[in-house]
């Protein structure tokens, strides 16, 4: 099966004018200080989840939304299991090392 040229990364532009109070309402939420925490407990998911909140600010600076509540619940899950993960480990460390 043959890739398209169009099936490559997706590259957002710039808007190029000041957003709209109705797009900035619209925002998707960055859970960047989620992201924060879940490096603290699990670094490798953690750094994951701050790449995907990052991708939610890039998003919602060009308004492309559809992306932008994508990747805000991709960093909400990937954060959550982050943080579980981390909170596994610790309690497998304390209760049998």
């Amino acid at each position: 099966m043959a890739l398209s040229p169009a099936s490559g990364p997706k590259v957002r532009k710039p808007l190029g004018r000041p957003q709209t109070p109705e797009e900035l309402a619209f925002y998707a939420r960055n859970f960047f200080r989620l992201s924060v925490v879940a490096v603290v407990f699990f670094p490798p998911l953690g750094l994951a989840g701050l790449y995907f909140s990052k991708q939610t600010d890039e998003a919602n600076q060009c308004s492309d939304w559809e992306d932008a509540y994508r990747n805000s619940n991709r960093t909400v899950w990937v954060d959550m299991f982050s943080i579980l993960t981390g909170i596994g480990l610790i309690y497998l460390y304390v209760l049998f090392i």
